[in-house]
């Protein structure tokens, strides 16, 4: 299962992959990490637990084929480069995640909203970069906020 670039993999790998990772180490019914071996969960996205388990001592005591195969398959879900791309590179292993893709220019939702109850409308509003929207908003709520005006003429006759 190893290549010629990696050495042996030995408990000392797994437990450094698993912390690379970021899985939680589990507590028995104490509160107490068990003592016989390290245990270990990682919970993905998809909400499917991953759970291995380290003998004590982690030190670095190597794993056959058979068993190496077995961790990586079952218990850590990655293939070997990943695993040695995480414990010597520090690179997460790809877990499948969804990646919401969000546009360079969206607009905030609440800015969309409130061109909406300005009577702005929505093929407007979806044509407008932040920054023109941020810029629309500000002016319609100045024409908003300013006193009406009469125009000139009314004002002259009203005088007289």
């Amino acid at each position: 299962m190893s290549s010629t670039r990696h050495p042996a993999p030995n408990r000392e790998h797994h437990d450094a992959f698993c912390t690379s990772e970021q899985w939680r180490l589990v507590r028995g019914a104490t509160g107490r990490p068990v003592r016989h071996h390290r245990t270990y969960e990682l919970t993905l996205w998809d909400a499917r637990v991953l759970r291995t388990r380290i003998s004590r001592p982690v030190d670095g005591s190597t794993y056959s084929a058979r068993t190496w195969g077995h961790i990586l398959r079952n218990q850590l879900a990655v293939d070997a480069t990943a695993f040695w791309r995480c414990v010597d590179d520090g690179v997460l292993p790809d877990r499948g995640a969804p990646v919401r893709a969000i546009p360079d220019h969206a607009l905030p939702l609440y800015l969309v909203r409130a061109l909406a109850d300005l009577g702005v409308p929505e093929s407007e509003v979806l044509g407008l970069d932040p920054a023109g929207a941020a810029t629309l908003h500000a002016d319609l709520l100045r024409r908003a906020s300013e006193p009406a005006t009469e125009p000139a003429a009314e004002q002259a006759t009203e005088r007289s």
